[in-house]
Parts: structure tokens; C-alpha cells; sequence
């Protein structure tokens, strides 16, 4: 199971939980270190850390070729993206929609064939209010969860009938 984002309050949660069920984890997030230190701290044997930064264009498909065969892909990563959009500068911009809608995509897409193939997977896609109901200050979080509900609800669809399924989960307001 791959579990991007596991270093952030939702993700090591997540993790700590998939762990202590059994499940045998790869990890991803930006910080190698942080990601070793949860991996040694989870419950069960057999979990591997893969460093990655999605705010990077061709991260997510390079990791997916690293991670090896996954049957389970926990798409977690996200950064903020709240702000005024006249406020943010097309770096912090373009990274919001890198990390947020286009990284999950690419992931996805790299590790949907070996499922299919192997015939079992599971796509879980960690959307948020945030895409069923807009708030001030955060247009461009809003788009992007948007998108990943938009994309997990034709994903599904897409999928009809092959023996990999897709999960949207929208959770309520997280505080760290």
C-alpha cells in the first residue's frame, strides 16, 4: 500500500491505523528522515520509505516506477493553496496544482495498469469539503478538490466492471 502525504497530520494518522490493521506500508512525503522515523515507529514489519516532491513536475510517475507493485495507492499529499489568488506568485501556484490535482492523476495512471493486470487494486483519493462547498480565501484549494472529486467520480466510472475500485473521502476540517 502506498500512502502519499504520510508525514502530515492526516497521513501519519492514516498511517499508524493502515499499520496497526495489518497493512505493510510504503511512505512518501517530502522529508526522508521524518519518513524513516514513522516507519520505524509504525506497528507490523516490512514498511519502506520513498522520499518524493510533488511540487516537482514527473515526481509522481518517477515514484510510482520506485515503489514497485502497488495494489493499494492512498492519494493523501496536499498543500494549503489558501489565499487570495492575486496574492500568490505563479510558482506557489502552479505547486498548488501540481501537488493537489495533477501529481494524484499521474500517480494514478502510472500504477493503474499493474493493477488491472494483476487484477485487484484499490484507489482511495483524500478529497475534502473543500471540493463539494467553496469558502473565501480558498479558490484555488477549492479547484483543486474539485478536481479530485470530478476526477475520482469519472475515474470510477471509467473503471465499471474492472476488478479495480475507487474511494473518495471527504474529510471535515483537520487541524494539524
Amino acid at each position: 500500500m502506498l500512502l502519499t502525504g504520510a508525514t502530515g497530520g492526516l497521513g501519519r494518522t492514516m498511517a499508524m491505523v493502515l499499520a496497526g490493521a495489518g497493512a505493510e506500508l510504503v511512505l512518501t512525503g517530502r522529508n526522508e528522515e521524518e519518513l524513516s522515523k514513522l516507519a520505524s515507529s509504525l506497528p507490523g514489519s516490512g514498511h519502506s520509505v520513498q522520499a518524493a516532491d510533488f511540487g516537482t513536475i514527473g515526481a509522481a510517475v518517477e515514484l510510482a516506477h520506485r515503489a514497485g507493485e502497488i495494489d493499494i495507492l492512498v492519494n493523501n499529499a496536499a498543500l494549503p493553496g489558501t489565499g487570495r489568488l492575486d496574492e500568490f506568485t505563479e510558482e506557489q501556484l502552479s505547486k498548488a496544482l501540481t501537488v493537489n490535482l495533477e501529481s494524484p492523476i499521474q500517480l494514478t495512471k502510472a500504477l493503474l495498469p499493474g493493477m488491472i493486470e494483476r487484477g485487484r487494486g484499490k484507489i482511495v483519493l483524500i478529497g475534502s469539503l473543500a471540493g463539494k462547498v467553496s469558502s473565501p480565501f480558498s479558490s484555488i484549494y477549492n479547484a483543486t478538490k474539485f478536481g479530485i472529486r470530478g476526477f475520482a467520480f469519472g475515474l470510477s466510472a471509467d473503471l465499471a466492471g474492472k476488478p479495480v475500485g475507487v474511494t473518495l473521502v471527504a474529510p471535515g476540517f483537520v487541524a494539524e
